[in-house]
C-alpha cells in the first residue's frame, strides 16, 4: 500500500506556549493522563501512527518524551513562537506530498472524540476532492480535512490564524461536519477543570 492511497495524514499543532494558561497546558491530566497523550490517543483510536505526526515547539524538552512514546512521528517546531501557521508548515514539510490528503488537529481540543473523527473521515471520504471540517455554531474550523491540492495554500498562512483563515476563504468548497465538540476552549486551570468534569473519559 502506497502513501498515495493509505488515507489522510494526520498532523496534531501541540506547539503553543499557553501562555494564558500559566503552565505547560499540554501536560496538564485529563482523566489520568497528559492533555497531549490524550490528544495522541484519541487519534490513534481512529487512524494508525505510522500517519500521525505531532508538532511540538514550546516546552518541546517536555513533550518530546511522551510523544515518542506514543510511537507516533514528532516535529520540533523552532519557529512556533511566529504562530500557528508555522506549526501547520512544520507538519507539512513532514507527510508525503502524494498523500491523499491532511488532517489538522489541536492538541487542546480536548472534547473531541474518536467518534467525531470517524465522522470527519466519512464525510471527506464521501467527496475527498473538497475540505472536511468541524462545525460548531456559525465557526467552521478544526479539525479539519484538506486535500493535497490545498497544501501549497496551507504553506503559504502567516501568523496565528492557522487552517480557519483557509477556510473563510475556501467556504464553497468546504463539506461542514457538525462538532459541538470542538468549541470547547481550554485556556485556565479551572476552565480545564470544568471540561474534563464534562467530557467522556
Amino acid at each position: 500500500m502506497t502513501a498515495a492511497d493509505d488515507g489522510p495524514r494526520v498532523i496534531l499543532l501541540a506547539a503553543g506556549s499557553a501562555s494564558r494558561f500559566g503552565s505547560p497546558k499540554l501536560l496538564a491530566d485529563v482523566h489520568g493522563r497528559p492533555m497531549v497523550v490524550r490528544a495522541i490517543e484519541t487519534l490513534l483510536e481512529v487512524v494508525p501512527g505510522h500517519r500521525v505526526v505531532v508538532v511540538i515547539g514550546a516546552n518541546a524538552d517536555r513533550l518530546e518524551p511522551l510523544v515518542r512514546n506514543q510511537k507516533v512521528a514528532v516535529v520540533i517546531n523552532r519557529e512556533h513562537a511566529d504562530g500557528m501557521a508555522s506549526s501547520i508548515r512544520a507538519g507539512l514539510a513532514n507527510v508525503p506530498p502524494d498523500c491523499p490528503g491532511v488532517l489538522i488537529a489541536l492538541a487542546d481540543q480536548v472534547a473531541v472524540t474518536p467518534g467525531d473523527l470517524r465522522r470527519l473521515l466519512d464525510a471527506w471520504r464521501r467527496d475527498p476532492e473538497r475540505i472536511a471540517a468541524a462545525r460548531h455554531g456559525e465557526i467552521i474550523g478544526v479539525p479539519a480535512i484538506f486535500p493535497t491540492v490545498m497544501f501549497d495554500q496551507l504553506s503559504q498562512l502567516q501568523g496565528d490564524r492557522g487552517a480557519r483563515e483557509l477556510l473563510r476563504r475556501t467556504a464553497g468548497q468546504v463539506i461542514d461536519v457538525p462538532m459541538p465538540t470542538a468549541a470547547v476552549d481550554v485556556d485556565t486551570p479551572a476552565n480545564l477543570a470544568a471540561v474534563a468534569a464534562a467530557i467522556v473519559r
